[in-house]
């Protein structure tokens, strides 16, 4: 490739976005070719660099996401599930590497990402950040070496404006547990616990949605037994990790054959 790699960002003007835009226009090694919002928002038809509060970027607010994605050579999406489908769909027909950091997608999204990824590539994960990935393997192996006398909770802390629960990196985390331990976690998931519930079924993996103020994002993996606990954490400060890991994607997709990628394999974990 003779220039760097252009990226797209989908839902331009939402926080994601915002940040993505500006860590694209920072990076050494890639540029910013195309910004994504929904028909009607006030932004469409203008500059992405003067609709942010700063000098013009030379990239216009577009609600044509082919026309852009014909541009690419990437595309990165924090939107949601019926969104991002779409815009798998349209990022294949291009042949770009579509970098998905949108949570809450149910098992009807993912078989349609994996439609998409015969075409091209797409990296997904329910967070993109360094540590978190770390943590998902760790918490694999720790349930992998403790029986089902441990019982695993994965409790999540987020801020007010999050609408889905358990997070995208929770559900992460619950699937590396469940994979250690050799069980479908469709089968062993516990959640939304409330009233008389009556005592924990052995084997259970349960989950605990926190909501408020302006947490980043919270995860803890406490193992417990009779007599001891095992916690495992990462706490988010920064939505710029989340920023440093898409980029990563994107610009490590350029090089992969089509198919479903994660950070695990971006990373070499």
């Amino acid at each position: 490739m003779t220039q760097l790699p252009g990226i797209t960002v989908t839902g331009a003007s939402g926080r994601m976005g915002q940040m993505l835009v500006r860590g694209i226009t920072a990076h050494a090694g890639a540029r910013l070719v195309g910004c994504i919002e929904r028909t009607g928002h006030a932004w469409i038809g203008q500059d992405i660099g003067t609709c942010m509060g700063g000098a013009a970027l030379g990239v216009t607010v577009t609600d044509d996401p082919l026309e852009a994605f014909a541009l690419s050579q990437a595309v990165i999406d924090f939107t949601a599930p019926a969104a991002t489908v779409e815009f798998a769909a349209l990022a294949a027909q291009a042949r770009a590497v579509h970098v998905v950091g949108t949570t809450g997608l149910e098992p009807a999204h993912h078989r349609k990402l994996d439609l998409a990824a015969h075409h091209a590539v797409i990296i997904q994960a329910g967070n993109m950040s360094l540590g978190v990935n770390l943590l998902t393997r760790l918490t694999q192996k720790v349930a992998a070496a403790l029986d089902a006398d441990w019982d695993i909770e994965i409790i999540e802390s987020h801020h007010r404006n999050k609408v889905d629960a358990p997070s995208g990196t929770a559900l992460m985390l619950g699937e590396a547990a469940a994979a250690g331990r050799g069980i479908d976690l469709a089968t062993a998931k516990q959640s939304g616990r409330d009233g008389i519930t009556g005592a924990r079924n052995r084997g259970d993996i349960g989950f605990s949605a926190i909501r408020g103020g302006d947490i980043v994002g919270e995860h803890d993996v406490l193992f417990a037994a009779d007599g001891e606990r095992i916690i495992l954490r990462h706490l988010a400060t920064d939505r710029s990790i989340f920023v440093r890991g898409a980029l990563k994607a994107a610009l490590w997709g350029q090089s992969q054959k089509p198919g479903r990628y994660d950070m695990m394999d971006v990373l070499g974990i």
